[in-house]
This record gives structure tokens, C-alpha cells and sequence, in this order.
């Protein structure tokens, strides 16, 4: 496996800590030029990750109210 893969079994939450690790190394400005592509590259990978790991858990979600019956798609509006 090359240093820019990302692990298939990695948690969401550990892709998302080294994510937010590779953009505070970026945002430090003390990284070569091809370090910072290098770890840009990553950061990248982890963010598709990421995304599909939220998609793959929302249609997981769906399934599950289907078979429930429950259907009832409205967008989500966080409370507060």
C-alpha cells in the first residue's frame, strides 16, 4: 500500500482526525512544496473517503426505513 492509500477499514473518525491533522500541517507553512502536495494528495483521498463513508451509512439508513415503512425524506435542519 502507498503512502497517499487510504485504508478501507479505517474508522470515520480516524479519517477525519488525520484529516484534520494533514490540514493543520498545510496551514503551518512548514512543509516543503512537495511535502505539501504530498500530504494535499492525502487529504484528498480522506475527504472521498469520508464522503462515501456518509453515503454508504445514508442509504443504509434508507434501506432500514423501507423496510420499516417509514419513509419520510424532508431535509434535515440541525436544531439550536
Amino acid at each position: 500500500m502507498g503512502k497517499n492509500e487510504i485504508k478501507t477499514d479505517m474508522p470515520y473518525e480516524q479519517a477525519i482526525a488525520e484529516l484534520e491533522s494533514i490540514v493543520n500541517l498545510l496551514e503551518s507553512g512548514e512543509l516543503t512544496l512537495e511535502d505539501s502536495m504530498k500530504m494535499f494528495e492525502k487529504g484528498v483521498g480522506l475527504v472521498r473517503y469520508c464522503n462515501k463513508k456518509l453515503d454508504d451509512i445514508e442509504k443504509r439508513i434508507t434501506i432500514i426505513l423501507e423496510e420499516n415503512n417509514q419513509i419520510d425524506e424532508r431535509d434535515f435542519t440541525p436544531e439550536g
